[in-house]
């Protein structure tokens, strides 16, 4: 499929100079583009690779001189990263309708929408619901009830067990599993952790008459807001009475776990193998670094960044940037690794007094 330049700037909402007719076929970087692929040089560190390559058009940054760099056509773009996640949205034609595959098995009593399409080997549960435009890939399982919106994307081995409601527009990358149980158990008598808990580790650790874990089940389901988008092999958990929660715009790294009863805000980035623990709520535009982790029943509030590796072990107001374990601000936390760090040296420097 070929797009003019005109049609590309008009699609970025970007400003195209030079022969806005000129057709091209693909993406490319700039040093390995040929004549009829667009080069992304979007910074002036890619300037000289256009020389390496063939390209007649590029998107450029603002003050580029993009004749003296040999092209017929450029496309400027103000914010780089913006651009390029429109352009990529334009040319991704991976999710073209395909229909209901024959070797789906699809519940007669699901409403499947005329232009939604569901690869081979999925299967679609009674009373099920897939809205307009939704694409459904290979080897998908959803459950009975569960209600997925229009224009979303459900990618190869997704698992959507019951009481699971999706919004519209959402993507689950491949093998994304919605509305497992979540990780509940209970003992007769006090457990140790309970124990640990409550005295804060003071009180001895013995082994209990009856050791037995009693499985709470979960029977709240998940819902998952508007345009989210959750990674390859991520986990949402089913809330045990009320629904876990993935507010709209939210998105979420590969390898991710929400435990059950959580409700994550609107617009919200938690990246890889992040973790938090049930029954704690995240506010909105919170950022979740990659492996951090967040202990249950707490508050995060709106705006925070933790920063990677970070275990918050206690509520957190609005706003505030933490780091470490346990999370402190971040500007504590740099202190006490800089004064971590020059602790050596003042030792020795006291042994030898």
């Amino acid at each position: 499929m070929t797009h003019s330049i005109r049609a590309i700037a008009a699609a970025l909402g970007a400003q195209a100079q030079g022969d806005l007719d000129l057709a091209v076929t693909r993406a490319a970087e700039p040093a390995t583009a040929g004549p009829d692929d667009l080069a992304l040089a979007m910074t002036p560190a890619y300037g000289p690779a256009l020389q390496k390559g063939s390209a007649r058009a590029a998107i450029v940054w603002p003050e580029a001189d993009w004749q003296a760099l040999g092209l017929q056509a450029a496309i400027i773009a103000p914010r780089a990263r913006l651009a390029m996640a429109r352009l990529t949205q334009m040319m991704d034609k991976t999710h073209e309708p395909t229909g209901i595959s024959p070797q789906a098995l699809v519940d007669p009593t699901a409403m499947v929408a005329v232009d939604a399409s569901i690869g081979a080997f999925c299967v679609v549960g009674a009373g099920a619901v897939i809205g307009a435009g939704t694409w459904v890939a290979d080897q998908v399982s959803i459950a009975r009830g569960v209600v997925i919106g229009a224009g979303c994307q459900i990618h190869a081995g997704v698992r959507l067990q019951a009481g699971v409601r999706v919004g519209d527009r959402v993507i689950l990358q491949p093998n994304v599993v919605i509305g497992g149980d979540g990780f509940s158990f209970v003992t007769a008598e006090p457990s140790n952790v309970e124990i640990a808990r409550e005295t804060l580790g003071e009180a001895p650790m013995t082994a209990p008459a009856d050791p037995t874990w009693h499985r709470i089940h979960s029977l709240g389901g998940v819902v998952i807001g508007d345009d989210v988008e959750i990674g390859a092999g991520s986990t949402v958990d089913a809330g045990t009475i009320r629904a876990t929660r993935v507010g709209p715009g939210t998105k979420v790294d590969n390898l991710v776990q929400i435990g059950h009863n959580v409700i994550v805000g609107a617009h919200c980035l938690l990246c890889a193998q992040a973790g938090v623990a049930g029954s704690t709520v995240i506010g909105d535009r919170v950022v979740v670094g990659g492996k951090a982790g967040i202990a249950d029943n707490l508050k995060i509030g709106d705006d925070v960044v933790l920063g990677g590796g970070s275990v918050v072990l206690s509520h957190v107001p609005a706003g505030r940037v933490m780091m470490g374990y346990p999370a402190t601000k971040m500007q504590l936390h740099i202190e006490s690794y800089k004064a971590l760090r020059r602790l050596p040296r003042i030792l020795r420097d006291l042994a030898a007094r």
